[in-house]
């Protein structure tokens, strides 16, 4: 009863004669005329080659004469003949389910089986699964095959919320649909009533029975959202700072709807980073708009002491039945408990990687190279001279940066370790930052691509992230490529990266939390640095143009798909209009003055 594999019989005499090697992409398979699978020139050469070698005639009708001797694949042996082997998932399991029309079947061109028996086929450079992603053109979200609720727990000031977006902007950006639910925004919504830490008083009935009627919104929201299929994780993002709520959100979550539920506890007695946390989150408020900074700070750590009252961590023991993960202190001690399922290894991974020390990340393009003179897209060429001056000015701006503890990451790429070549830093050398994978297209002009692959072309603008290249890669495929480099990079303080459009919007997106629809036109022109700095809920985002002039290899999303025509400058004296908003940046060359308003060629700055 084990696995075995049969072959495909083929009639002798038939136009489908020619024996179907395995180990054959379906174009050269199959003679018959207007086949789909058929080639005229592997066609034509094979009928020579056969002509011309009469031993090899024989053995192919010794071959098929065997072959042909079996009624059905049941009852042929492993090595009958060379034929296309067709695999099953178990032979006696087959000889209970075949009938006479699938023996029939059997003899015929792969062109004209039922799809069933073709996905028995042996897989081919056209159908084996070489991608992280399974299905070209569709992003996948089978990683979360059951909906989630990720529940926050913790005292104010402990770093729930920031928590709750970094964790959504992760699993938005690998395919996870997933959407966070603030109390705090539900209680701003529906009352106007606080006007101190009076509100969160335990004995303060009214107050109280808005902040459950709240919470109550909050979670059924989040579940009602997981139920209309709009995505996959809801983050419920509150205090949740009792058993008896943790227990209500048990009883609906898992009992009532069948949904996963893990349990993320923000625990902190560190003074210093409770402070800091207040002074940067805290004040900015809208529950303390146009109050002095003192008063806010006071007014907090009195709230933070009503919750204090009724607080219960969660306990290993008296809640044995939850699932969740403890963070002490920033990310300093982790403890993870009854973990279940890849979705919540993968969240529990990925918040140990997190960190809150300040830091500076800079991105950049390798300098122009050959390649982007000629339009030429993907290659491994050398810098242009105009690179190569890029790659000083580099140098020169990050030393004047005084930046500690910089690590520089570059890919394998000629062009981008030429970029880094006298930049005084440990440096490492990344594979995964490797430019995106064209396959067919490398080296090749978008006008080329669309004169020789049109519907492969227009595809492609239809839609930019899930389209993969012939033989190559999409921005889909790239982003899980790209996992890693996340991963390391969250662990990481000061670090320069040198990479790639492709690459940079990815990594681009993860920092501005964009979607898949607006990541592969995202603006990132050469010659310009890109300095992020992760702040309380997001990234300011700082773009450097340095003063060396370089071509525009940034192709807009076009109105017509397949339209080639469509310049990326908008005619305004050179301006570069960036399509994700970002602002203007202005291309600096001898037809277009510098600008640099004062701060050494800084264009624009934008908190995200």
């Amino acid at each position: 009863d084990k696995d075995q594999v049969g072959t495909l019989p083929l009639p002798i005499g038939s136009r489908h004669s020619r024996p179907l090697r395995f180990f054959s992409s379906y174009p050269e398979l199959c003679t018959c005329c207007n086949c789909v699978y058929s080639n005229s020139s592997s066609s034509a050469s094979s009928t020579s080659s056969t002509s011309s070698a009469p031993g090899a005639v024989t053995t192919v009708v010794k071959q098929l004469a065997r072959s042909v001797t079996a009624t059905s694949i049941m009852d042929m042996p492993y090595n009958t003949s060379p034929s296309l082997r067709v695999r099953t998932t178990s032979l006696n399991q087959l000889k209970k389910t075949a009938d006479l029309a699938i023996e029939n079947e059997l003899h015929v061109c792969p062109s004209v089986m039922s799809e069933e028996l073709r996905k028995l086929l042996p897989p081919t450079s056209e159908t084996v699964m070489t991608k992280p992603f399974p299905v070209r053109g569709e992003r996948t979200i089978a990683d979360c095959t059951t909906p989630h609720v990720i529940a926050m727990v913790g005292l104010p000031a402990r770093g729930k919320t920031f928590i709750s977006k970094k964790l959504a902007r992760y699993l938005n950006w690998i395919g996870i649909a997933t959407r966070v639910f603030n109390l705090g925004e539900y209680r701003r919504h529906a009352t106007t009533a606080y006007k101190s830490h009076e509100f969160f008083r335990a004995d303060n009935e009214e107050a109280m029975a808005i902040r459950n009627r709240c919470a109550n919104q909050a979670l059924h929201d989040s579940c009602e959202w997981l139920l209309s299929g709009q995505g996959s994780i809801a983050v419920f993002d509150a205090t949740n700072s009792t058993r008896d709520r943790r227990q209500l959100i048990y009883d609906i979550v898992v009992k009532q709807h069948g949904f996963r539920l893990f349990f993320v506890e923000s625990i902190c007695d560190d003074p210093q980073i409770i402070e800091q946390n207040i002074l940067e989150v805290k004040v900015s408020s809208p529950d303390y708009l146009n109050m002095n900074t003192e008063l806010v700070v006071r007014d907090f750590l009195q709230r933070i002491e009503h919750y204090e009252e009724r607080y219960q961590p969660i306990d290993e023991v008296t809640e044995s039945h939850l699932s969740f993960m403890k963070v002490y202190n920033a990310g300093k001690k982790v403890v993870v408990y009854n973990n279940e399922g890849h979705v919540e290894s993968r969240i529990v991974y990925y918040l140990m990687n997190i960190h809150i020390t300040p830091r500076t990340i800079y991105l950049t393009r390798h300098g122009e190279s050959a390649h982007n003179l000629s339009g030429l897209i993907g290659g491994d060429s050398n810098l242009s001279a105009r690179g190569h001056q890029y790659a000083r000015a580099l140098s020169t701006f990050i030393a004047q940066q005084h930046i500690d503890g910089l690590r520089v990451w570059t890919s394998w790429m000629k062009r981008a370790i030429q970029t880094v070549a006298d930049v005084k830093a440990p440096q490492e050398r990344w594979k995964a930052l490797n430019e995106i994978d064209a396959g067919h297209c490398e080296e090749m002009t978008y006008e080329q691509i669309k004169e020789r692959f049109p519907e492969e072309f227009k595809a492609r603008d239809v839609n930019k992230f899930a389209y993969r290249y012939p033989r190559g890669e999409s921005y889909e495929d790239l982003v899980a490529r790209l996992e890693p480099v996340i991963m390391e990079l969250e662990r990481q303080g000061n670090v320069l990266v040198v990479s790639h459009q492709a690459v940079l919007r990815c990594l681009f997106a993860y920092f501005l939390d964009k979607s898949a629809d607006e990541l592969p036109y995202l603006y990132v022109p050469l010659h310009t640095v890109i300095k992020l700095t992760p702040v309380a809920y997001g990234c300011k985002v700082e773009h450097i143009k340095l003063p060396i002039d370089a071509v525009d290899t940034h192709r807009p999303k076009p109105k017509i798909p397949g339209d080639v025509s469509e310049p990326g400058l908008d005619g305004l004296s050179g301006e570069l209009v960036a399509p994700d908003g970002v602002g203007k940046v202005l291309i600096v060359g001898d037809d277009v003055a510098t600008v640099t308003n004062g701060n050494g060629g800084r264009i624009d700055v934008q908190q995200q």
